[in-house]
């Protein structure tokens, strides 16, 4: 099978390179104990195995359907049904997402449950689901997206004001782990779905981007929200002591197999159920076509799996130890040499972004290379897992230093770039946000404020996502703000 051979491939590139810089650490800086390297080897299998079913079925089944169902509501022409669908799907794949189901867990160790993992899912898809229906109505009636955009953010600041600040943290990082390698293709599909309706190319060209922004908002803006009902709770007594290295090596594998099967099932059951659903009102695919969106299901399912499998019990654990370490040390340069590196090496190599990489080559004609958006995207978010473990090491630099000037900046740019480059760079910054991102990096951020005495591990460990989404966001802008300079040279 061609297609899960390519992703195989794609995630051995993903994976290979933080494989290889835990294995130089190893014999350097950080020593392991054998059990423990053993086990996060296996994880790392497994975090490449499960990843390629899982994307292999959402190319197979999720992405199709919300391709389906997005041309089904074009054929309705009613707002109503268009919004409705939009609300319920968004909340069943924001629920979905890998990326979330582990942040979520983190956040609910982190603080042993006084924000549970259920209640930022919920809350989460709740708001996402409000956007997707805010982002029909853009598509529907031609609204410009720099102006919405502009107008969720400037919310967002006001509400930053009476948020505090471990929730500005979480509030900002949920709002790039929910915009994954599940719901990201799934809402793309909606949006070219819904556009087909209008007869103006250049238009649909550019309504079929900026979905995924305005989606991503709606996570910020529910978890600040949730917020304010969690205004008592005294989060830095929950700081755990100490991070010990287990010589099970089988043990913490098979010990989740039943949870996170269940978690696994729980979270595509509804989707499951609307296929079945549409296929019987609406779709009417033919036996094939829908037996082939099916396995593509049961793909996703076995992949999703095997992924939380392998997050939990080796892959993530190694990412605490390396970040704990190296926190310890006296040089803290070399912290924040190996965040660098992390950044750049995972961004790189992530799927996601050569595909985006490409499609901006093609949009522009070739005028604006592959190779010139990923060096600097990647050194972009290199340097934003550098100021991510800088906060934690400095006291008095906080996360809204970083994202208030970041934000005011990519607002800016909104009004001197082409808008097709506006969509472009705020999507991207859910596509920067993978996998690696919000398992392996997520943990050595947290390790390392746990490390730190001064460090509070919700309020500075978090917060690392949220600075990987904004790079993108800044660089893919002023790419665009280069591309308009070029083109307007070239006579184009």
């Amino acid at each position: 099978m061609n297609i899960l051979a390519e992703k195989f491939r794609d995630n051995i590139i993903a994976v290979v390179p933080i494989t290889l810089i835990v294995i130089i650490l190893n014999f350097t800086l950080v020593p392991l104990s054998t059990p423990f390297l053993i086990r996060f080897i296996i994880g790392s299998v497994f975090v490449i195995i499960g990843l390629s079913l899982f994307l292999v079925g959402v190319d197979l089944g999720i992405t199709p359907l919300g391709s389906h169902t997005g041309s089904t509501l074009t054929k309705t022409n009613k707002l109503v049904i268009v919004l409705v669908a939009g609300l319920i799907l968004g909340f069943f794949i924001s629920i979905a997402e890998p990326g979330l189901l582990v942040f979520s867990n983190q956040v609910d160790f982190v603080t042993q449950g006084d924000i549970s993992s259920v209640s930022i899912l919920i809350s989460v898809s709740i708001g996402l689901a409000i956007m997707i229906g805010l982002g029909f109505i853009r598509i529907i009636y031609n609204l410009p997206l720099y102006r919405i955009l502009l107008v969720l953010y400037l919310i967002i600041f006001v509400l930053a004001f009476f948020t505090s600040p471990e929730f500005l943290a979480i509030s900002f990082d949920a709002s790039g782990a929910t915009t994954g390698v599940l719901a990201v293709p799934f809402l793309l599909a909606l949006s070219i779905g819904i556009t087909k309706m209008k007869k103006d190319s250049k238009s649909s060209e550019k309504d079929s981007f900026g979905l995924v922004s305005i989606a991503s908002t709606g996570a910020i803006i529910a978890l600040m929200i949730l917020g304010f009902f969690n205004r008592n709770l005294n989060f830095a007594a929950h700081i755990p002591e100490n991070i010990t290295e287990s010589t099970e090596i089988i043990k913490p594998f098979t010990s989740i197999v039943t949870s996170v099967f269940n978690e696994s099932f729980m979270s595509l059951l509804p989707l499951i159920i609307i296929l079945f659903i549409l296929q019987t009102v609406s779709f009417k695919l033919t036996k094939r076509a829908f037996i082939r969106i099916l396995k593509g299901f049961i793909y996703a399912l076995l992949g999703l799996f095997i992924f939380l499998v392998g997050v939990n019990a080796g892959f993530m654990e190694v990412g605490s130890k390396i970040g704990y370490t190296l926190a310890l040390l006296d040089h803290k340069v070399y912290i924040l040499l190996i965040a660098f590196l992390l950044g750049l090496f995972t961004i790189a190599a992530e799927p996601a972004v050569s595909v985006l990489t490409y499609q901006i080559e093609d949009i522009t004609s070739g005028y604006v290379k592959k190779k010139a958006v990923l060096i600097p995207l990647s050194i972009g978010v290199g340097f934003a897992i550098m100021l991510s473990i800088l906060k934690i090491l400095v006291p008095s630099l906080q996360l809204w230093h970083l994202l208030l000037p970041g934000y005011i900046i990519s607002l800016a740019l909104m009004f001197m770039v082409p808008k097709l480059f506006v969509g472009i760079a705020f999507d991207a910054g859910g596509v920067a946000t993978g996998p690696m991102t919000a398992t392996f990096i997520l943990a050595f951020t947290t390790g390392a404020a746990n490390a730190t005495p001064s460090a509070n591990v919700l309020l500075d460990g978090f917060g690392m996502i949220a600075l990987v989404a904004l790079a993108p966001i800044i660089t893919l802008q002023l790419l665009g703000f280069v591309f308009k300079i070029r083109s307007r040279k070239g006579g184009i």
